[in-house]
């Protein structure tokens, strides 16, 4: 948060000197007004530090807890289970805006809402005094480095380098690359695999392809996209020359070239020009639903299609996805608010998160990310993240030593 002096902000407008004293004390009571408010972002708002919270006030949080707080949350601060997150040694006001959250729809738990509604200001204020001063809940196996998702889909995509090659570079006839497939796209292609929109040629393809889960999916289109394709030869089929021309419809989708620059549209250069001849044909013949694709190759010969085939397998593709982000570089922002040295600021209070639940940081970052819960700044931050990357993110700070 950006801060100026009080006479920065006023002279920046009006030199005070030549001023007389009732406006230079406008001035300066408006420059302290923007100083006391900050300039910040999202929804950061001031904050007074709690009052120091007194024994029997503890105790009467105590007793609420025993009532109303240990089915879920237990009278040491665990949650119940990995989706319920740990409340021990958590901020008081933290946990206070929390409640009065549920309590007024910003966030949905009908259990919740109910409970807080039934609360005096003084009730959620004991109850979360008496958890923030229990001690934190010891991380049963600390780790400070975690696999990114791009480690992760390099380990599952071990299984497809038969087909399809180490880095997704087929060397097999017929058999797509993969490397630097665009992410959303590969994504989809799996999934019309799974909903059996598309033939799973063997069955030995089909039991590995069940055998993925949403996750691993993703953390493969990651780890294929930020893989580079090899340059190919001219196939001994077709005429990548003759082929350019005929790419004319093609490429305003495909991108200049078959790179394309659209997450959900699949980057043709340097693909395998059989699969490109197999593929079209299906689309074309409507074996595959596409109806974009039928129309613009319904009147496509064979011969062109190869012409075109050729000229997109000589192109030099790339990586869809140059510079990968790393689980730890994503951690470092998310420490600029939730790092344990943030203890001491009386601004804004954020919620600890080292130790957390792990299912249950996925589970607000995707609220957050969904617009699920309200938080301007949290929903911007992680609205690029896919399941993958908040999987990650969520598996690092939760073996992280709680504080």
């Amino acid at each position: 948060m950006q801060r100026f002096s009080l006479k920065r902000i006023a002279s920046k407008y009006i030199s005070i000197k030549f001023l007389s004293l009732k406006i230079r004390a406008i001035i300066i009571l408006l420059a302290a007004t923007i100083l006391v408010a900050g300039i910040g972002c999202g929804e950061k708002q001031e904050s007074k530090p709690p009052s120091a919270s007194t024994a029997a006030d503890i105790a009467e949080g105590k007793s609420i807890a025993q009532s109303s707080c240990t089915g879920c949350h237990g009278m040491d601060g665990k949650g119940a289970n990995d989706n319920i997150p740990n409340l021990a040694a958590q901020y008081a006001k933290y946990l206070v805006d929390s409640l009065n959250a549920y309590k007024e729809d910003k966030r949905i738990h009908a259990a919740l809402k109910d409970m807080a509604s039934g609360m005096s200001d003084a009730q959620i204020q004991n109850v979360a005094n008496y958890y923030a001063s229990l001690p934190p809940v010891k991380t049963e196996s600390i780790q400070t480095e975690m696999l990114s998702p791009y480690e992760k889909g390099k380990k599952t995509a071990a299984a497809c380098a038969g087909c399809h090659g180490e880095d997704g570079n087929s060397t097999k006839e017929g058999v797509p690359n993969l490397a630097g497939q665009q992410p959303v796209y590969f994504i989809s292609a799996v999934n019309d695999y799974l909903e059996g929109k598309r033939d799973i040629a063997t069955a030995e393809k089909e039991v590995m392809v069940n055998a993925l889960n949403r996750v691993d999916i993703e953390s493969m289109a990651l780890y294929y996209a930020s893989q580079t394709p090899i340059k190919r030869d001219a196939p001994s089929v077709g005429d990548p020359v003759k082929g350019q021309p005929l790419s004319g419809n093609c490429g305003g989708c495909h991108g200049s070239h078959g790179i394309s620059s659209d997450p959900a549209v699949p980057s043709l250069a340097s693909q395998d020009p059989y699969y490109i001849v197999k593929a079209t044909k299906e689309y074309r013949d409507r074996v595959r639903k596409q109806e974009d694709m039928h129309k613009v190759m319904t009147d496509i010969k064979d011969q062109e299609l190869q012409h075109i085939a050729a000229y997109y397998a000589v192109q030099q593709g790339k990586p869809a996805q140059e510079d990968p982000v790393s689980v730890q570089a994503l951690a470092e922002q998310c420490d600029r608010c939730h790092a344990p040295a943030m203890e001491s600021s009386t601004a804004v209070v954020f919620p600890k998160i080292n130790g957390q639940n792990k299912a249950y940081l996925i589970k607000a970052l995707r609220e957050y990310r969904d617009g699920q819960r309200e938080s301007s700044t949290m929903h911007k931050m992680s609205l690029p993240y896919s399941d993958a990357l908040i999987e990650s993110i969520a598996d690092l700070y939760s073996h992280r030593a709680a504080n």
